[in-house]
């Protein structure tokens, strides 16, 4: 998600893009302002729990039978890396490997890249990690801290693809879930709200479409998951109300597991 300090920034993109008058530039920042305080500064960093994931969920251990081993790179910002999760069994990148490795059979090494804060201007340093070793497959969760790169959508789609053609190249299939619907995060005010979503929506589509001739497979989370969150806030935030909780995560992984499994090769039983 958007880091707390974008908000402003969301606000001085809405007011140099949209052109507002100078009651709607106080009212937006002044917006921004309250929900900061509402939301507040993430203080834990996620927990981990990188290394091999068994098929019968047993893990992380430190070492696999490497001959039938599935790697697994996450990368991205805060929600790739997990922050909300009440437990290191329900971070993301846990359960996208516990997930793949009960449809194949096999063991899966799960490495986390991914920091909190990041935007697509800084996921060049994460890639350089992961290709150090390349991995089977890469999930990349990345977007929404991009308002405060002062970037426009395309210009940070086509950023993201050329990380996502370096991985390719290098062998590994690549798993984008696109920039989530910022507009689902309660705690922004309207019409801050309504500015949030719409460049964020913007970003996914833009994402999508750079993407579609790289190779990778991109996921809409915008679409998919954002319904849930809106119906359901109290059950799928954690309690900074800004990041999802284990549900929430739970829930984001269901959506990317099919196609995980179909880049890494894996036919589901189920």
């Amino acid at each position: 998600m958007v880091g707390t300090r974008g908000l402003r920034a969301l606000a001085l993109a809405a007011g140099s893009v949209g052109g507002l008058s100078g009651a709607a530039w106080s009212l937006l920042t002044s917006q921004s302002r309250q929900a900061r305080t509402v939301i507040g500064a993430p203080v834990d960093l996620p927990p981990n729990a990188d290394g091999c994931h068994l098929p019968d969920g047993t893990g992380p251990l430190p070492l696999a039978d490497a001959r039938h081993l599935i790697t697994l790179a996450v990368l991205g910002d805060s929600t790739a890396a997990g922050l909300g999760a009440e437990s290191p069994d329900l971070l993301p990148g846990v359960l996208l490997a516990r997930g793949l490795a009960a449809e194949s059979g096999r063991p899966v090494r799960l490495t986390t890249h991914a920091v909190g804060g990041s935007r697509t201007t800084g996921l060049a340093p994460q890639v350089d990690e992961a290709l150090r070793h390349p991995p089977d497959v890469a999930v990349v969760i990345v977007g929404g801290n991009d308002v405060t790169a002062r970037l426009g959508p395309n210009a940070s789609a086509a950023l993201l693809a050329a990380q996502v053609r370096r991985l390719i190249a290098a062998g590994t299939a690549v798993v984008v879930g696109t920039c989530p619907d910022l507009g689902a995060i309660v705690p922004i005010p309207q019409p801050l709200r309504a500015v949030a979503r719409r460049w964020s929506l913007a970003l996914a589509r833009a994402q999508a479409r750079e993407l579609s001739s790289t190779g990778a497979t991109s996921v809409p989370l915008a679409a998919l998951l954002a319904p849930h969150f809106l119906a359901r806030p109290q059950d799928l935030f954690s309690g900074d109300r800004f990041h999802p909780n284990g549900a929430g995560y739970a829930l984001a992984a269901e959506v990317m597991l099919a196609p995980l499994c179909a880049a890494a090769g894996v036919r589901r039983a189920r």
